[in-house]
C-alpha cells in the first residue's frame, strides 16, 4: 500500500490535532503517511520531502503549522502537487497561523482550512482524491450524508425539549 496523502506538521505536539485527519482519512479508506518536519529547524529535509513527494506517488499534501506557520508554503513552492494548510492554535488564537497560511504570494496557492480544522483537510483531501477515485467519492458522498442525518436526528430530539414558551 503506498500513501496518496502526506500529513506534514512542524512538531508532533501537533498531533493531537492532526489525528483528526489521520481518522478522517483512514475511514475513506485512503492510505497516508505522517511526519514532522520543520521549516525553520529542518528546512533540507523539507525541501527534500516536497521536491520528492510527487514522484512518490503523493497526490494531497496537508501541512499543519502554527505560529509563522510557514511550513505550507514553504512545502508549496516546492511542490506541483495541491498543499492545504491546517493553521495550529499555537498562540494569538491561531490568527497568525491563519493568516501565515492565507497570505501567500501569486503563484503559489495554498487551500487553507480553519484554525485547528484538521477533520475538514481530511475531507478536502478525500475531495481531491476522489475526482479520480470513484470509491472515495462514493465515501465521501456517504459521509455528507450522514451529516445530514445527523441535523434531521438532532431536531427529532429538538422537539421533545420543553419550554413554557417554546412553540415547536
Amino acid at each position: 500500500m503506498e500513501a496518496l496523502v502526506s500529513i506534514i506538521m512542524g512538531s508532533t505536539s501537533d498531533l493531537p490535532v492532526m489525528e483528526k485527519t489521520a481518522r478522517i482519512l483512514n475511514d475513506f479508506k485512503i492510505p497516508f503517511e505522517m511526519n514532522a518536519l520543520s521549516a525553520h529547524r529542518t528546512p533540507e529535509e523539507v525541501e527534500k520531502f516536497a521536491r520528492g513527494a510527487a514522484v512518490r506517488g503523493i497526490k494531497v499534501i496537508i501541512a499543519a503549522a502554527g505560529m509563522a506557520a510557514h511550513l505550507p508554503g514553504v512545502i508549496a513552492a516546492m511542490t506541483p502537487l495541491p498543499v492545504i494548510g491546517v493553521p495550529i492554535k499555537a498562540s494569538l488564537e491561531g490568527l497568525d497561523s491563519v493568516l501565515s497560511i492565507l497570505q501567500m504570494p501569486p503563484g503559489i496557492p495554498v487551500a487553507t482550512v480553519g484554525i485547528d480544522a484538521a477533520q475538514n483537510a481530511g475531507i478536502l483531501a478525500a475531495q481531491i482524491i476522489g475526482t479520480g477515485d470513484r470509491a472515495v467519492l462514493e465515501e465521501v458522498a456517504k459521509f455528507k450524508e450522514s451529516l445530514k442525518k445527523k441535523i434531521v436526528d438532532a431536531n427529532r430530539e429538538l422537539k421533545e425539549v420543553k419550554f413554557q414558551y417554546k412553540t415547536n
